[in-house]
């Protein structure tokens, strides 16, 4: 299997889970659970449950012959907090934008991303461009037939590795106007360069109008010496290297401000991992808790 249909597959994981098994919900995506296999889902859940020592000895310990609390710990702790809050935000967000009148929706590395299909009533007023590596949509498109999804006439599917080069031709050839857009780019700031970022950002939006915004979520300047609680930041950077997928970039706020700045964008709304523990994470008594050094940010175009 290529890695980005794994990236996208344990992902979907860590949605499916959360809907089914926790109480409040942050994020509930009902749907992912239909885009794994049961297969798939137990196989993520024995590796999962497998590798807790690899986090923290004494937890494994702890939860030696008990899997499914296991399970919960190391889901919780490690893989859901940021993709659960960010996706809570980002179409908190894009709903908002909605109601302003922004027509199209431009989801940069999109993955196993369900939100069309959760949203039918926006069919014929938001238009949904999902862009992801060949690979991943691919596998995508395969999962969704497999579980007898119905692609919505708003849904656009673009080929690209963004990553390397970022082609508007494929995106103008799926449909695409130059008018107000709302963009999400999740999960992917960490892998490129500071230039690479940079770049991208002046790419998405050098032909988009004033008022066109983008959500997306970085790492601050402390990603690559903080610990976390039991040690998850640093399992994080460690998870990413192994899979060949290094984590490359960390910014300050002032360096997030320049960049932006040279993209003609302003920020509209920072939350600090101090800000998103308050808003998606109070008064729970599970271990669900904001990662550290993982900020969240929309930005608008002046």
């Amino acid at each position: 299997m290529k890695k980005e249909s794994l990236t996208s597959l344990i992902s979907a994981f860590g949605r499916a889970y959360h809907s089914q098994f926790d109480t409040p919900k942050i994020f509930d995506d009902y749907l992912a659970k239909n885009l794994l296999t049961q297969k798939e889902f137990n196989d993520i859940k024995e590796n999962m449950v497998r590798g807790i020592q690899f986090f923290d000895q004494e937890m494994a310990e702890k939860f030696k012959g008990n899997a499914d609390e296991g399970l919960k710990w190391i889901t919780q702790i490690q893989l859901s907090p940021t993709p659960l809050a960010r996706a809570a935000y980002c179409e908190k967000v894009l709903l908002n934008e909605i109601l302003l009148g922004v027509k199209q929706y431009v989801i940069l590395g999109a993955g196993l991303d369900t939100f069309g299909f959760r949203h039918p009533e926006l069919e014929n007023t938001l238009e949904i461009f999902e862009i992801d590596h060949p690979a991943t949509q691919e596998f995508k498109k395969k999962r969704l037939e497999d579980a007898n999804f119905t692609i919505p006439n708003n849904y656009h599917f673009v080929d690209m590795d963004f990553t390397k080069n970022f082609n508007e031709t494929n995106l103008i050839g799926a449909g695409f106007r130059r008018e107000k857009t709302f963009l999400s780019l999740l999960g992917v700031s960490y892998y490129l360069t500071k230039a690479q970022f940079s770049s991208l950002l002046n790419h998405l939006f050098s032909q988009l109008p004033s008022g066109s915004s983008i959500v997306f979520d970085y790492a601050d300047e402390n990603l690559f010496h903080a610990k976390g609680k039991f040690n998850r930041v640093e399992n994080m950077v460690k998870m990413a290297a192994a899979s060949g997928e290094t984590m490359k970039s960390c910014f300050s706020y002032n360096e997030i401000t320049s960049l932006l700045e040279k993209s003609g964008l302003l920020i509209y709304e920072h939350l600090s991992p101090e800000d998103i523990d308050r808003l998606y994470f109070r008064d729970r008594n599970d271990y669900l808790s904001a990662f550290e050094t993982i900020h969240y940010l929309h930005a608008v175009k002046k």
